[in-house]
């Protein structure tokens, strides 16, 4: 290792370096020493040049080598913000984000919670029943474990969304992540402001807590303010919050932690981290100045986060928790098949493309989904272009019907909207009433059962539609990917959700300490500059937990 440019030394006598260990210059013992998060590293005047140890002390005077640069104790529970591992009572500030239709999967929230690291429940596009099944099985195996559950934006679908706050209330889930929000809907607002109350020192106390996942300012705005105050009166007047809960509503943001959402998997505006991050965090700043809540908003990063120099770039520009997505879609606890896992773990970073999705197709919202092994992307560009196009099914020309029967859905297309009529009756009967006598809006029902189905070919692993599969995921899938080369995990039937997390935080907290030592002047050799996991590490050193979900 070398230090061409030092920093100077202190004013005073030199600073030795006294302990037991055995300062090494190879790329082995460097990496051994920056690894060793728990003790400080120091990079000392060895008697070929720099060399670095772990461990002992810095101190003027004595017969040790003299000390050129040092990085103090880091482990991982340190990056990030106390507050948010103690207002959700985990221990490293970290979070594993939802993913539609059970993705994120039940398996996967707990495989979390028993390790206290929070994961979100993909309740988004579940049956309310199936949502009340999961949430049943949390009370019995995760009682008083931290976890959250995701609550979509349905503009389409307000009732699913209505129901979902209504089982998460019932069944006193204490955090919700929200995501894909345009605009504030009543039953979030609701959510939220029914977990508030008076506590004995006269500090409000926010019971249900939101995690709000944005990625543009006017969005992240409404739910750092407090609740609208015309949604707070009719919340009131139809009964749904407390008199108590209005008169609190205005003292604490609608959110206590924003997510900001870059380049991921699913619905994203593909933002550039390091462009976005500034502008909500300074809006943040702003918005706390104004309102001086007593509970500063958090700040989250999430989007391309897939290799631990990316967490690590996260937490230097003050993220106060990360997120994770993609990667853990590839993980065993994943609510999908092994087939997607195994196309997940050959994704490259540039394996993924924009494609229609089914919640919003009338609007022209897209989603990011994997390209690599799907035509997936192509053919739900060509329905949406042909829904641009016509008026109706009836409006196709006779060679684009064949085409869409033979090639994209394989049936006929009385069969698919038969289909439809049977799910909406019993899941949202107000699009079948929307669409008696719209052929267009017909039309968006039998071309969302494909964007739909192709989500649930990919869920069971279908082998007769694994061309069409659709599988969220963004490049930090294949970043992750590249990453775990030549490690363990590349192999996906040994990826663990709960593992990946902390070896990924470990590593982040190995590059914060390896950037501490190059801004000091010290460079270190190639090989000693990647933090690679290992099998069979001891557990990460975490922080005492606080509070419970």
């Amino acid at each position: 290792m070398s230090s061409p440019h030092p920093t100077p030394p202190p004013a005073g006598p030199p600073l030795r370096w006294h302990g037991d260990g055995f300062p090494a210059a190879d790329a082995s013992g460097v990496h051994q020493a920056l690894a060793d998060l728990e003790n400080p590293c120091f990079v000392v005047a060895g008697p070929t040049g720099p060399a670095a140890v772990s461990g002992g002390t810095a101190a003027p005077g004595g017969e040790g080598p003299g000390v050129l640069a040092a990085a103090a104790p880091l482990p991982p529970h340190r990056l990030g913000s106390a507050a948010f591992t103690a207002a959700h009572g985990v221990r490293l500030p970290y979070m594993a984000g939802a993913m539609a239709g059970g993705i994120a999967s039940a398996d996967l929230v707990i495989a979390m919670a028993r390790e206290n690291l929070l994961a979100s429940f993909g309740a988004a596009g579940l049956l309310p029943s199936v949502v009340e099944d999961t949430l049943r099985r949390f009370a019995r195996e995760i009682p008083g474990l931290p976890y959250a559950v995701n609550v979509i934006h349905s503009p389409s679908e307000d009732r699913l969304e209505r129901e979902t706050v209504e089982l998460a209330l019932r069944h006193g889930v204490r955090c919700v992540e929200a995501s894909a929000y345009m605009d504030l809907t009543p039953h979030i607002v609701r959510y939220r402001l029914a977990g508030l109350r008076r506590g004995p020192d006269g500090r409000v106390v926010t019971g249900n807590r939101l995690i709000a996942k944005v990625s543009r300012p006017e969005t992240a705005t409404r739910f750092m303010r407090p609740a609208p105050a015309a949604t707070v009166t009719a919340l009131l007047e139809q009964g749904l919050i407390t008199a108590e809960q209005a008169a609190l509503a205005h003292q604490v943001p609608l959110a206590d932690d924003i997510t900001v959402e870059a380049d991921s998997g699913g619905h994203t505006d593909r933002r550039p981290l390091p462009a976005l991050f500034p502008v909500l965090a300074r809006l943040r700043d702003a918005v706390q100045r104004e309102h001086r809540y007593q509970d500063p908003i958090r700040l989250g990063a999430a989007g391309g986060l897939g290799a631990p120099a990316a967490l690590a770039a996260a937490f230097a520009m003050g993220a106060d928790y990360v997120v994770t997505g993609s990667v853990n879609q590839s993980c065993l606890e994943a609510g999908t098949s092994p087939q997607v896992r195994a196309m997940l773990a050959e994704a490259g970073i540039a394996d993924c493309e924009m494609a229609p999705a089914a919640d919003m197709f009338e609007m022209g919202v897209d989603l990011q989904v994997l390209k690599k092994g799907t035509l997936f992307p192509m053919r739900a560009r060509r329905l949406h272009q042909l829904y641009q196009t016509y008026d109706g099914l009836e409006a196709l020309p006779g060679e684009e019907r064949e085409r869409l029967e033979k090639q994209i859905f394989r049936r006929p297309l009385e069969e698919v909207w038969a289909d439809c009529v049977s799910y909406f009756t019993n899941r949202d009967p107000e699009q079948l009433t929307r669409a008696a006598d719209h052929p267009r809006r017909r039309m968006a029902l039998v071309f969302r059962w494909y964007l739909g189905m192709a989500s649930r070919w990919a869920v069971t692993g279908d082998g007769e539609r694994t061309p069409d599969y659709q599988i969220w995921c963004g490049p930090a899938m294949g970043s992750f990917n590249d990453w775990v080369t030549g490690s363990y995990l590349k192999n996906p039937s040994n990826r663990r959700v709960a593992d990946v997390a902390q070896h990924l935080m470990r590593g982040a907290a190995f590059h914060t300490r390896l950037a501490q030592l190059r801004l000091a002047g010290v460079r270190v050799p190639a090989g000693a500059a990647e933090y690679l996991p290992v099998p069979g590490e001891p557990p990460l050193p975490l922080a005492p937990t606080a509070g419970a979900s």
